[in-house]
């Protein structure tokens, strides 16, 4: 197995899902600014995708650059974490999905610009001032609802109850991560939990926000095992280039 072709794949993979799911709210935001905020986001974590899926590429060496990995994969060739398809829902869906992930991704960027690959290191670096951004934004909005309306804080807390078992994913560790991080160039997500469940208990105090009681984790995207919103995804993220593969546009 190519230990870097898959780890970049999850990175990748994770950036992209949450990069087309956040685009769809674009003319859709509750107010002008958040709807302009959503969009950046989501631009942000597109071009960590391209950054991401060009590196994959060019690990696996055969000729696919990010284009065909992201428009030109079956679903089962995902490898996006399950809390990352998850569908936008209401407002305060979208926002509970995006506090999860961001308060996984503050520290994996920094973990990773520490990586002995230069390239590696130099995209995380970038992405850590974004994920920085992106995790001041959706825990003031997780505080501003849940210590907010009644209606909001119901809302919310409902949101957290129905996101958080999607997030064991993140933290999905396996060979390949094993061999990331004992070549240097990655990190195994596992020894990123402590620093997002830290964040994840201080901010749900903020906000008022009772932590669900335990239930099983959901987990199996790293390995390809996806729900029926990835294949409604790719079925709008990808028509175009399947479509008209040679289209120059």
């Amino acid at each position: 197995m190519n230990a870097r072709f898959e780890y970049l794949l999850r990175l990748g993979d994770d950036a992209l899902l949450l990069g087309q799911q956040l685009g769809l709210w674009t003319g859709h935001g509750p107010v002008l600014e958040e709807d302009i905020a959503l969009t950046n986001i989501g631009l942000d974590q597109i071009g960590q995708a391209r950054a991401w899926l060009s590196f994959a590429g060019k690990a696996e060496n055969k000729g696919r650059d990010e284009d065909r990995l992201a428009f030109h994969r079956s679903q089962d060739g995902f490898r996006n974490a399950l809390l990352c398809e998850r569908p936008n829902g209401h407002f305060g869906d979208t926002l509970v999905r995006q506090f999860l992930f961001d308060a996984y991704a503050v520290p994996l960027h920094a973990a990773l610009a520490q990586s002995k690959d230069a390239e590696i290191a130099a995209v995380a670096r970038k992405s850590a001032k974004e994920s920085a951004y992106h995790l001041r934004h959706s825990s003031a909005w997780l505080i501003r609802l849940g210590d907010g309306t009644e209606e909001s804080h119901e809302k919310v807390q409902a949101s957290l109850d129905l996101m958080l078992p999607f997030a064991g994913d993140l933290f999905y560790s396996d060979e390949i991560t094993a061999t990331a991080e004992e070549e240097g160039w990655g990190v195994d997500p596992s020894h990123l939990r402590s620093s997002w469940e830290t964040t994840l208990t201080d901010t749900l105090a903020e906000a008022q926000l009772r932590r669900p009681d335990p239930v099983p984790e959901q987990i199996g995207g790293r390995q390809g095992r996806h729900t029926e919103q990835l294949s409604f995804l790719l079925a709008e993220m990808q028509v175009l280039p399947r479509t008209y593969p040679d289209a120059k546009w």
